[in-house]
């Protein structure tokens, strides 16, 4: 019955002032704006209000609702052309062009029924938008099953916009359960580009991209030296702070490896902890005739406010490991695995620290050379005091007492798949060394210059056991050294490329004395000459290790110019500096003819960003007396704006390495991306590494593909290709891992789905 505006108006004032009133309601409030974040919690006692052009039933009891129908209760709205309210059952049914709004959700359907109280119910023929990560599709039928779950009957999902998403998956039924975060679909195919990609019985996935157990994504693989690969990882969620990945791994040529990854952090009453263990077991495989594994496990613990505990522990089964199973060029390199249990104490002046140490050291398998083992510290206890401005004095005291135990099995030029005719035996003298180091000085600073005179003892103690003919012995030795540290800064106003900075000159020089002491009879631990370099050369001793004190009658002149914007950041540095030698150098690592020269080589460097899209490192070590480069560095970066990066370098040592790098990610339309390295020797005249591949942003979706190929050892490379469809917000598709591969590849590279890091 049609209603006069008059009457029509009143009732729809008296509808909403009764189910005000009833039982069930409290007070009316208006449904959430559109695309606004709200708890997911429905109140029961929220009122119902209802508007509609036309209004007839039994108040109280039914309303029927009729042209511009409009219902809100809470974090609910409902539009439709028509509709029926029962108030006693809290039952809403709408019929014709219905819309609804849900916890920030959208939908449109043919009809909906749905208790506004348990918000239970379902929509005919509905359409829908989530707004937990704008996810979007359409079905035959949804079951509204809680406020957080819904069941959709032979429907799609998708994460991109628009009528006709570019993929999108089609499932007979898909549970979405926002509480949980969780999708779960049943016979379900995934569609791009309207053609079936790849279809599972079920599957489940995140709706907002965060963690949760499952299969991740069969990753296919193909490489050189292991021919076809396929790798299906599944992923436990076992709590927020911990995870466990298994990761069997089929290698045509080799077997079936199995792998699995741990990770955990977390928080205790004395502090923080985390750590990783990787596992990886290859039974038989079947191009070595051998079992082959590797371990990398690491941890950290607080076990007290002060006190801490941790491990690290590499091993392998043979040389050849990292070589036939890395897929990156650092890991294929690593030869030094190192086993290490330690512990820390600190207290407010002073540090403990105590530590056992061994080391696997894989040979190159192309090679006849030996890399050397280093000593195993079994164990090895560091203490370190220091106070500052005590009297204007500063003093700090570092000792250390290490055992050093010499790994004595055989090693064999090409690892364990070298001639065994000759593999030998490396026996050194095992001892046990105690070193104590105070040292005291008395900086004197000003504003525009500094004075710091100090003075230090090496002091240090050696039992070595019986070697050869040799009977067990006592060492000890006692070496002061005195520093003088001085410098001026003086500062100006000037530009750099057109912009106001403050230009700094600054001029040091460092002096050192220490007295010459025959150290020949004391045996090289884990004492290597230093890289020559500017922290180089404000240190007091040319050796990094405590069995050799270098004597020096030295000085150490260099000027640093910085240019410093207002806000006190650093746009470039420039620098270089040189030592004078007053006596000849005698004490050397193993040789005893001293080294005669006047001065060291000149070393100058250049490394700052002098301007938005330009920034540069390069040092230059420069022999003044044979007039030619020693080494050299070079490395330029250009990066006008997002994901465009190109770099430039160049590195340098004589008589070891010529190199040439370039790397770059560059747009090439608004859509594609090329992406490339390549590491050169200009010695060798042969490519290190080499990596070409192009990206492909379409919004919701990316593909990637290439190509990298790297050096494993000295003469033998690895070649692998890669491509990748990553559909945002499900699941990423394809060959190898190119995303890792161009991260670490190319300085300055950015994802070009920066909202999809997973």
């Amino acid at each position: 019955m049609s209603l006069a505006p008059p009457f029509k108006k009143r009732w729809a004032y008296a509808i909403t002032a009764l189910i005000a009133a009833s039982a069930s309601s409290v007070h009316a409030q208006s449904h959430p704006a559109a695309g606004k974040v709200a708890p997911r919690a429905e109140d029961p006692d929220a009122p119902v209000t209802i508007r509609a052009e036309e209004i007839s039933g039994r108040p109280e009891r039914e309303v029927i609702l009729k042209r511009d129908v409009e219902v809100v209760q809470d974090k609910m709205r409902v539009t439709a052309d028509a509709a029926c309210y029962r108030q006693v059952e809290s039952e809403l049914e709408a019929n014709d062009n219905v819309r609804i709004w849900r916890f920030g959700d959208y939908y449109t359907a043919d009809e909906l029924k749905i208790n506004t109280e348990t918000g239970i119910g379902f929509a005919q023929n509905p359409t829908y938008k989530l707004e937990l990560n704008n996810a979007q599709g359409k079905a035959k039928r949804i079951d509204f099953l809680s406020e957080d779950t819904a069941r959709v009957i032979d429907g799609t999902y998708s994460t991109c916009q628009g009528p006709n998403p570019d993929w999108y998956l089609k499932s007979s039924t898909l549970d979405l359960d926002q509480g949980r975060d969780v999708g779960t679909g049943g016979a379900t195919i995934v569609y791009f580009k309207d053609v079936p990609l790849i279809g599972t019985p079920a599957m489940s996935f995140s709706l907002s991209g965060a963690r949760r157990s499952g299969w991740l994504p069969v990753v296919p693989g193909y490489s050189s030296r292991g021919s076809a690969e396929l790798t299906v990882p599944y992923y436990f969620n076992i709590a927020p702070n911990r995870d466990l990945t298994l990761i069997p791994h089929y290698i045509s040529r080799r077997g079936l490896q199995m792998g699995a990854v741990g990770r955990y952090m977390g928080e205790t009453d004395a502090g923080t902890y985390e750590g990783r263990t990787l596992i990886e077991y290859l039974p038989n495989d079947k191009e070595a005739g051998r079992d082959r594994w590797q371990i990398n496990s690491t941890h950290s613990q607080a076990l007290a406010k002060d006190w801490s505990y941790g491990w690290n522990v590499r091993k392998a089964s043979d040389d050849n490991y990292p070589n036939d199973f890395s897929s990156t060029v650092a890991g294929s390199a690593e030869r030094q695995l190192l086993r290490e249990l330690r512990t820390d104490y600190r207290g407010e002046y002073w540090s403990l620290t105590a530590r056992v140490q061994k080391y696997q050291v894989l040979q190159d398998p192309d090679t006849n050379t030996i890399t050397a083992r280093p000593y195993d510290r079994l164990p090895a206890i560091n203490f370190h005091a220091a106070r500052y401005d005590v009297g204007g004095f500063d003093w700090q005291v570092d000792s250390e007492l290490t055992k050093f135990r010499y790994n004595t099995d055989l090693i064999c030029p090409g690892g364990s798949s070298g001639d065994p005719a000759l593999c030998q035996s490396d026996s050194k003298i095992n001892g046990a060394r105690m070193v104590v180091q105070p040292q005291v000085s008395f900086p004197i600073i000003s504003p525009s210059y500094f004075i710091t005179p100090k003075l230090m003892l090496n002091a240090s103690t050696y039992q070595l056991d019986k070697f050869n003919d040799e009977d067990s012995r006592s060492v000890t030795k006692a070496i002061p050294t005195f520093s003088l540290d001085s410098g001026l800064e003086f500062e100006r106003s000037t530009k750099l490329f057109g912009r106001a900075v403050t230009q700094t000159l600054e001029p040091r020089l460092f002096y050192v004395y220490t007295p010459y002491r025959d150290q020949s009879d004391v045996p090289v631990f884990d004492t290597a000459e230093s890289t020559f370099n500017f922290s180089q050369l404000f240190s007091e001793n040319r050796f990094v290790g405590s069995d050799r004190i270098g004597d020096a009658n030295q000085v150490t002149a260099a000027v640093v110019s910085r240019f410093l914007e207002e806000s006190g950041a650093e746009r470039l540095r420039l620098a270089f500096g040189q030592r004078f030698y007053f006596n000849d150098q005698r004490v050397q690592l193993t040789d005893t003819k001293p080294v005669s020269t006047g001065r060291s080589d000149l070393l100058l460097a250049g490394t700052g960003r002098i301007s938005e899209t330009w920034g540069v490192d390069s040092a230059v070590q420069y022999n003044q007396g044979e007039s030619r480069v020693v080494s050299s560095n070079l490395n330029v970066q250009y990066q006008p704006g997002a994901r465009k990066v190109f770099n430039a370098g160049y590195r340098f040592l004589r008589d070891s390495f010529k190199n040439v790098d370039f790397s770059t990610q560059w747009p090439l339309t608004d859509k594609w991306f090329g992406v490339g390295r390549m590491s050169y020797s200009l010695q060798d005249h042969r490519i290190l590494e080499s990596i070409i591949g192009l990206e492909y942003n379409c919004d919701c979706w990316v593909f990637r593909m290439g190509a990298q190929r790297f050096v494993t050892t000295s003469n033998k490379t690895s070649t692998q290709i890669f491509f990748q469809l990553e559909l945002n917000g499900l699941s990423k598709f394809g060959i190898g891992n190119p995303l890792e591969v161009l991260k670490n590849s190319i300085p300055g590279y950015q994802q070009v789905n920066p909202g999809y890091r997973r």
